[in-house]
């Protein structure tokens, strides 16, 4: 029994609490998939190993934990380009959809009954101090005369 298939049998909080989104807006989203799978596969090619219901699961696990493409691949049974492969496809296809596409900078400014919290979630460099340089002084012997003197250097 895949993860899917032990997620489909939870009751509707259990499964929005674990997937992420409701269940009726989940089996929309395989319905987009699965037009959109057909179409990619109508004349080509090798099926993919993971059925629709597990791409889209991945993909939303991935979004939600933000865990990375090597544990997704792990944990899926596929090779970590694959997942990655996967994701994107199915991130393209959402947003071509026009079903779960953000509306646009302007839309949002110019309705104001839309309510939307955008998060950012973009990498920023990590802000560590600086290291300083460590200056350690010794003792060198100058000449070999009677008057043999030390200095720091």
């Amino acid at each position: 029994m895949n993860l899917y298939e032990k997620v489909s049998k939870l009751k509707e909080e259990d499964f929005k609490q674990i997937i992420g989104v409701k269940r009726a807006t989940f089996y929309e989203m395989t319905d987009i998939f699965r037009q959109a799978y057909a179409s990619k596969h109508q004349n080509r090619g090798r099926h993919s190993k993971l059925s629709i219901e597990e791409q889209l699961f991945m993909s939303l696990k991935y979004w939600r934990q933000y865990i990375t493409q090597k544990e997704l691949a792990f944990e899926f049974c596929i090779v970590e380009a694959t997942a990655h492969d996967i994701m994107v496809w199915v991130e393209n296809t959402l947003v071509k959809s026009g079903k779960f596409s953000l509306p646009g900078k302007k839309a949002l400014l110019d309705n104001n009954e839309i309510e939307t919290v955008l998060v950012d979630v973009s990498e920023s460099p990590i802000e560590r101090p600086k290291k300083t340089k460590v200056v350690v002084f010794r003792k060198a012997k100058m000449s070999h005369n009677k008057d043999t003197t030390y200095c720091k250097c």
